[in-house]
């Protein structure tokens, strides 16, 4: 398949799946396979200031879109593998001989890491998550005794339940954080003695005088009521010791690096055998602690590659983990403070957040809310703390103030407080909110706001129009141009108003005056007009007034995101599946006509619009917004979705004729119930798409739901990363032919039978008698157009 992602050049290159875990960030990294994925800097895309260092030496060396991995020499069928590591998992069991195969190797990559390496968790989506989780309380009920060198078993005990709390604390708030706010837990915590050994609770393990031969903590996935829990159910593993640095050096110890891989392989080689977990990832996530420090270790590696030695299974496996394998090591930093708190909001907490986040997301899905989502709310805190910092006191009361450019505090009439109330950036509005538009086109338009539906990271709310008020619409407001700060909340805003403004412009100019229902439709666009008197110096300046020449756009129509539809009610039925593809396609050939490409085909960015008059059969359509992010140029470029945009965006930074309808394969598969795991990084994204095209994963679950459906995603495929369009009309066709509705066949049919019907009237015309009055011509083509020529041409002439 072409255009997919990357093709590793040597017998080493690494097969693995990471599309599981979401962006990776901070670390070590060793391997021993030369990678043939574009870097950050090879993208174009500046990249983030590191925590640490990397052992891997990635090379320059050019992508190749023209061939798939090479599978392993030494696999020679699947049953054998099964057989080999079943028995491997039996055999491995003797931690100190596996740590003698790995210690001089990895002590030796440990001493060469340099400080150009890849990092795991990049520090930038740490402060995102920072932000995201503010106002998210995190508590660790039971304090971490202080650190001591000489521990007794009431202190050993006293730890644990320290551990355990604090995880517990994690996982909980991650869950009702970004997935669901009730219902029970999908996971829970559990520990065990060794690979392979039962799981016991902390309480069970101190009753039953087995509290030492624990080696750490588990995340276990609940696999429905079987009471039973094995190996391969691990989410998430945790490696507690009593100490875990290297002599004095802030870093994991090799020994310490060495036992979490054991375990890790052990998790490994538990999902590949498993016969009731769908887990499909060749990775995991293995935390590191003691009672002060702590860190985390992601481990994975294509297990098929591993030569089943049955002689010597330790070597057979050091050899693995050193060719084949992928190991990331975060930097080491503190976890609890001298209270026995942890350090909510520092790195070393923020990173076993991440990881655990990530782990989550392996097993139970993309989170329902994102963290740029919930990020995008620290601008709102920020103002209200703004306001808050503005109060001072005099001798009667708290009185507002206003802080100009030349830091002058003036005082301001109680009065106005209402205005200073809503001042900032960024204009908020509640519902019941009265909105003067000033349209060059329309004149003032009135507007009231319903609802407020903040999401990502514009603002986006549902109106209507006071001379309409029984028809909702959709309203977008921006930021002023003079109040736009170069940053990825305020740029967010330009995108969503100013530019999609004109991007539906350029869509409405193609249309020439009709409407197309599968594209949104301005309603209006301008300024905000406010009360009072406005003394801004020119047209396209601001007064004073917070409100003053606020950009807003409105839309219609209005609906509800495919990602809400999918997170209430689960995946589509075949039917509104091929009805969603064929919707979109339709939007995005008329696109097509302007030159004009979405380039951010996702499923927050496709709404189900209800109750529509023209739909006979079925009452929902499916319609593309945030047209924002759209390809007009060369120079332009798409938003980057690392789960929804083709793999040419996603390697280049530009879009390829086929790249929405590559997107929207991924749709697609997304609505239908395909596995649409959480992507760590560029290089695992690309690595996921070139797996599931080259096993034709994508086929294979679309031929599921409808033979059209996988045909389609067949034709994809042979158009991606190349220089062909697709062909619109078609597909289109095929599709409505599928759901038993012709109405986009006959937009399709449109320009065609215009056309037709030009060269027929002209035929006809020119058989008639040229004497014939003018007035006969018109009434010629005005019956045609009616489509009844035949009974209507006998009764136009003996009425001339």
């Amino acid at each position: 398949m072409e255009g997919h992602g990357v093709t590793m050049g040597s017998q080493h290159d690494n097969d693995l799946d990471y599309s599981s875990s979401p962006s990776p960030g901070p670390a070590l990294t060793f391997s021993n396979f030369t990678s043939g994925v574009l870097s950050l800097n090879d993208l174009d895309i500046s990249s983030e200031q590191s925590l640490d260092g990397s052992f891997r030496k990635s090379s320059n060396s050019v992508i190749s879109a023209h061939s798939i991995p090479t599978a392993s020499k030494f696999v020679s069928s699947s049953r054998r593998v099964f057989k080999g590591l079943k028995d491997y998992g039996k055999k491995l069991v003797d931690l100190e001989a596996f740590t003698q195969n790995l210690d001089e190797w990895i002590t030796d990559k440990l001493c060469r890491c340099s400080s150009d390496a890849e990092d795991l968790f990049m520090i930038d989506e740490l402060r995102k998550l920072d932000m995201a989780l503010e106002g998210v309380l995190f508590q660790q009920l039971l304090r971490m005794p202080c650190y001591s060198p000489c521990v007794n078993d009431d202190l050993r005990e006293d730890e644990y339940l320290a551990v355990e709390d604090l995880l517990h604390a994690v996982a909980n708030g991650l869950w009702r954080t970004f997935w669901h706010k009730r219902g029970p837990l999908p996971f829970f915590l559990s520990c065990p003695r060794y690979p392979g050994s039962r799981f016991y609770t902390v309480e069970k393990a101190i009753s039953k005088g087995r509290l030492q031969e624990l080696c750490g903590f588990a995340l276990m996935s609940r696999l429905g009521s079987d009471p039973q829990v094995r190996w391969d159910q691990v989410m998430e593993f945790v490696l507690f010791k009593q100490d875990i640095l290297s002599g004095n050096e802030l870093k994991l110890s090799s020994r310490v690096v060495c036992e979490a891989l054991f375990y890790g392989f052990h998790i490994l080689v538990s999902r590949y055998l498993s016969k009731t977990s769908t887990m499909d990832s060749n990775s995991v996530f293995l935390l590191v602690l003691d009672s002060r420090y702590g860190g985390v270790v992601r481990f994975g590696g294509d297990l098929r590659k591993l030569e089943l030695n049955s002689t010597n299974p330790y070597q057979s496996v050091a050899e693995w983990i050193k060719n084949y394998a992928e190991i990331r090591v975060s930097p080491v930093d503190l976890i609890w403070n001298k209270l026995g708190n942890p350090n909510w909001g520092d790195l070393g907490t923020l990173q076993l957040l991440l990881a655990t986040m990530y782990s989550i997301a392996q097993w139970n899905g993309p989170p329902r809310k994102s963290i740029a989502s919930l990020a995008s709310d620290h601008s709102l805190r920020l103002q209200k703390r703004w306001m808050e910092c503005r109060l001072v006191e005099n001798e009667n009361a708290l009185v507002p103030s206003q802080l100009y450019q030349q830091r002058e505090i003036v005082e301001v009439d109680r009065g106005d407080s209402s205005v200073l109330g809503k001042k900032g950036s960024r204009l908020k509005l509640k519902q019941g909110d009265i909105l003067l538009l000033d349209d060059q086109q329309l004149g003032q338009k009135t507007f009231q706001i319903r609802e407020s539906v903040i999401g990502g990271n514009y603002f986006l709310y549902s109106a209507v129009s006071l001379d309409y008020p029984t028809k909702l619409l959709a309203l977008y407001v921006g930021a002023h141009p003079s109040r736009l700060e170069p940053s990825w909340e305020d740029m967010s805003l330009w995108y969503q108003v100013q530019r999609q403004t004109k991007v539906l412009n350029i869509l409405k100019q193609l249309q020439q005056g009709s409407s197309n229902k599968y594209l949104p439709e301005i309603v209006a666009s301008g300024r905000v007009l406010h009360s009072g008197p406005c003394n801004k110096q020119t047209p396209g300046g601001r007064c004073d007034h917070p409100w003053c020449g606020t950009p807003i756009l409105v839309t219609s129509p209005v609906g509800v995101p495919l990602s809400s539809i999918v997170a209430r009610d689960g995946c589509f039925s075949p039917e509104e599946v091929v009805r969603c593809c064929r919707d979109c396609l339709a939007a995005l050939r008329s696109a097509a006509m302007a030159n004009v490409q979405h380039g951010d085909i996702c499923p927050e960015n496709i709404i189900r619009v209800v109750d529509v008059p023209c739909a006979a059969r079925n009452s929902s359509m499916y319609v593309p917004i945030c047209w924002g992010r759209s390809v007009l140029e060369d120079r332009d470029s798409p938003a980057i979705n690392l789960q929804f945009s083709s793999s040419h965006a996603l390697q280049h930074g530009k879009l390829c004729p086929s790249s929405d309808a590559e997107s929207l394969v991924y749709l697609i598969l997304f609505v239908c119930g395909g596995s649409m795991e959480q992507q760590d990084s560029m290089e695992s994204a690309l690595q996921w798409r070139e797996r599931i095209w080259a096993k034709r994963l994508v086929q294979k679950k679309l031929g599921e739901v409808s033979a059209i459906l996988k045909a389609f995603a067949d034709y994809v495929d042979s158009l991606c990363g190349t220089p062909y369009t697709v062909d619109h009309d078609i597909w289109l066709k095929r599709l409505s032919r599928a759901v038993d509705d012709s109405s986009a066949e006959a937009e399709v049919e449109a320009d065609n039978r215009g056309k037709k019907m030009i060269e027929q009237v002209a035929i006809t015309l020119a058989l008639e008698d040229v004497a014939e009055s003018s007035g006969t011509i018109y009434i010629y083509i005005y019956i045609y157009i009616l489509g009844v020529w035949d009974s209507a041409v006998a009764t136009s002439s003996s009425t001339i």
